[in-house]
């Protein structure tokens, strides 16, 4: 398996600030074009990935005034983080290894990048997702036991497939920031020396907090702009600041001390 540097995740996937609040605003703009123009902006989906709009239902005399009023990008934005946290929520459910939920979570906020939740639903899109991402980390679920077990149809999910693996650009393969964090925390067991019971429970304990903080982050905008060992160490860092392990100030200092040193 190819490592994150020649990755399509570090080459395609991570944005800048601007660029992702410059996506969001077209995708959402489009939108509102499509509601003027048609009267709605739901699309239907084949099963190919292909899409129209959805003929408006209402009367063409309809004036302007009832026609549903469009999101805000602000609006969006919330509606989005309520999905990341369902993601989450049945993700947990299934019992599903951390790496399922973050691969999904991923492919959410990559497809929201291209397109708005006016245009997708994303309770739609959010099933489909963690149903492939399933297929990405070999750990396959029927579309029919995923939608049953949480009470949807599973057809929605089958057809949404082709269009949300399209607009990932079939790039299938992400990172996160889990194994990066059970790493650092095995080479802070070896720094510090770590041998009494005490001290690896405090490691471990250091551990299951930091994980609890990247999933934090991975509800954030942090997966699109950074690579997985900085949420990693952005992880620790907060899980540190409640455990107290290790002195991550006083260790840059040091290390900025010796290199002086070196120099001289």
């Amino acid at each position: 398996m190819a490592d994150f540097v020649t990755s399509t995740h570090k080459t395609k996937w991570i944005f800048t600030p601007q660029d992702i609040k410059h996506k969001y605003k077209v995708a959402n703009h489009r939108a509102k074009q499509a509601l003027e123009k048609y009267g709605t902006t739901r699309m239907e989906v084949d099963i190919d990935g292909s899409f129209s709009y959805a003929e408006s239902q209402n009367d063409a005399k309809d004036s302007a005034e009832k026609r549903p009023k469009p999101l805000k990008v602000e609006e969006e934005q919330l509606l989005r983080a309520f999905y990341e946290f369902k993601i989450q929520d049945v993700c947990d459910a299934f019992k599903f290894p951390r790496k399922i939920q973050a691969t999904a979570l991923i492919y959410f906020k990559r497809f929201y990048l291209q397109w708005s939740v006016m245009e997708h639903h994303p309770k739609d899109i959010m099933l489909t997702c963690i149903y492939a991402a399933c297929k990405a980390e070999e750990n396959h679920v029927s579309a029919e036991e995923l939608g049953k077990g949480i009470g949807q149809d599973h057809h929605v999910i089958l057809n949404n497939e082709m269009l949300v693996f399209q607009s990932l650009g079939f790039d299938l393969i992400v990172y996160a920031p889990y194994r990066a964090l059970e790493g650092f925390i095995s080479d802070l067991e070896e720094f510090c020396g770590a041998k009494d019971e005490d001290q690896l429970v405090a490691l471990k304990g250091s551990l299951d907090t930091a994980r609890i903080e990247a999933d934090k982050i991975m509800r954030s905008d942090g997966p699109l702009l950074f690579p997985p060992g900085q949420l990693a160490l952005t992880a620790l860092h907060r899980a540190n600041a409640a455990h107290s392990i290790f002195d991550f100030e006083r260790s840059q200092s040091l290390s900025r001390l010796d290199r002086i040193h070196n120099y001289h």
